[in-house]
């Protein structure tokens, strides 16, 4: 079965109608690049962020997660250099007073990268096309740095000595508490530090709806290891087989297409330089994936020389299809030292450990920084779940049972027999002790069906006549419309087993 293409514009309605995301104080007007989680959006985010706060912090011993304030103080950010170049370049139209970021008008007009450009590039290609007002026609001013950090004030007085910000990316709290956390969750190296938490940028022009925001969360880990040991992975083998879509900078300076290879080949052939940041680029990929996520759908792309970050020696993000082309889903770039380093500047504090197998104090360096949106995250499994079924006549939302909203309906077959209403309302309060679910006994069967479908309920469980009876009722899977015959004794015990991944069909009587 075929999907069709579902346009950014189309999921946005699909997910304002279903209950899964709203566009902010919608009734005012809304406020560009803010959202709102539905009653749907809201369980599907938690799931998002519990599964990988699971993954990557709970099942590992390496690991440890914090929780870091959102405003700071505003050393972190000069220290970190946000303050002086976390910007994005502004272009004005001298007519209308319509203001763009100049990189994107120059993707949308021209379809050229822009990855590594600076002001001046910016300036000359909108020059030398001529590119115009996109909303007027008219012609367009000089191009200049906008910061994109939020400004806030500390305290009754509204000063600059009062100024704050509200963070623009998680990863520097991380970096403020990092002596705190090792010592106190008596951390060695190799390890790492997560968060997942809320971040802020004041985006010039937010787009597409969740993929671009000025208020999102971010799921990020700083993997820490010691600058003389950065090529001992020690979980290395267990990805080496692993194959990722590759699109390497030397790729792109020759204008190849992606290629599809193993681990293995990558190290081999010294495209990605360490095994730390092939093996957390593997890792991360196959979240998705074991999530139910299209492998198809990814690819790692490498940063080319210009778009490097200062304070990288290297970065690949890992890249999602998106209906308006391939963009960035995470970023992992290897920050080296220079974060602790700025820090250990800025604040005169020893943020250094003792190696014990030295005697000597180091700087462990950030190998790996695995960071991403939890929004593109929602957007990814929301895409590769959509599916219209044809012969159904609506769409299935087939997320994974462990991100599903609601994991089981329970049905009633009639509303206007007491004893049966009574026996679903029963068994729905028995199975919310251990699942989301959801009762209702509106319309016919065949339509709570669809409905379940359309906002991806796993399974639904009727209650009917014979069940008065023979105490068996029916469950029926969101992905095939298989129903099978269960005793009520055993419904549990059955939900466990088809939400672990078997087959529902073996798990009860089929029913015809």
């Amino acid at each position: 079965m075929e999907k069709p293409k579902l346009t950014i514009d189309e999921m946005a309605a699909f997910c304002k109608r279903k209950g899964f995301v709203y566009p902010n104080s919608e009734i005012y007007g809304g406020i560009a690049g803010f959202y709102d989680f539905g009653h749907l959006g809201v369980e599907l985010k938690n799931n998002i962020k519990k599964e990988w706060w699971k993954t990557f912090v709970q099942q590992r011993e390496d690991i440890v997660g914090i929780d870091g304030s959102i405003i700071t103080n505003p050393m972190v950010w000069k220290a970190s250099g946000h303050v002086e170049g976390f910007t994005d370049v502004l272009v004005d139209c001298k007519k209308c007073g319509s203001r763009f970021r100049g990189d994107q008008l120059i993707e949308d007009k021209l379809k050229i990268a822009t990855a590594g450009m600076s002001t001046d590039d910016v300036a000359q290609e909108l020059k030398r096309h001529k590119v115009k007002c996109p909303k007027c026609g008219s012609e367009l001013g000089e191009p200049n740095r906008f910061n994109l950090m939020f400004t806030t004030n500390v305290g009754p007085v509204q000063i600059t000595a009062s100024a704050a910000y509200l963070r623009p990316e998680t990863a520097q709290i991380i970096f403020a508490d990092f002596k705190l956390v090792q010592e106190n969750a008596r951390l060695k190296l190799p390890f790492g530090i997560a968060q997942i938490g809320k971040a802020f940028r004041n985006e010039i022009s937010p787009r597409d709806f969740l993929f671009r925001m000025r208020e999102f969360e971010q799921m990020e880990i700083e993997y820490f290891v010691h600058p003389e040991k950065q090529e001992e992975c020690k979980f290395i083998d267990d990805v080496m087989d692993y194959e990722l879509n590759v699109l390497s900078a030397e790729m792109q300076k020759e204008k190849k297409n992606m290629q599809k290879m193993p681990i293995k080949e990558c190290l081999n052939k010294k495209i990605i330089k360490t095994k730390w940041h092939a093996y957390w680029l593997a890792s991360m990929h196959k979240w998705f994936v074991d999530l139910g996520a299209d492998a198809e759908h990814f690819r790692i792309r490498q940063h080319v020389k210009d778009e490097l970050s200062h304070y990288a020696l290297d970065t690949w993000d890992l890249e999602y299809e998106f209906p308006f082309g391939w963009k960035e889903l995470q970023g992992l770039s290897n920050r080296t030292d220079f974060d602790l380093k700025q820090h250990m500047g800025y604040s005169k504090t020893d943020l250094s450990i003792f190696d014990e197998e030295t005697k000597k104090k180091i700087i462990p360096h950030v190998i790996c920084e695995p960071s991403q949106g939890v929004e593109r995250a929602f957007l990814v499994f929301m895409f590769d779940a959509y599916e219209y079924d044809k012969k159904r006549e609506n769409v299935v939302l087939k997320l994974h049972p462990k991100l599903c909203p609601i994991k089981i309906g329970v049905f009633p077959l009639v509303s206007n027999k007491k004893e049966i209403v009574e026996l679903a309302k029963k068994i729905h309060n028995e199975l919310k002790q251990e699942w989301t679910c959801t009762f209702d006994l509106s319309g016919s069967i065949g339509r709570r069906y669809a409905r379940a479908d359309e906002i991806g309920i796993y399974a639904c469980v009727t209650i009917d006549h014979e069940s008065l009876e023979d105490e068996s009722i029916t469950i029926r899977a969101r992905d095939t419309t298989e129903q099978v015959r269960v005793k009520i004794k055993d419904l549990k015990e059955v939900l466990r087993k088809f939400m672990d991944g078997e087959n529902l069909g073996k798990l009860g009587e089929n029913v015809e």
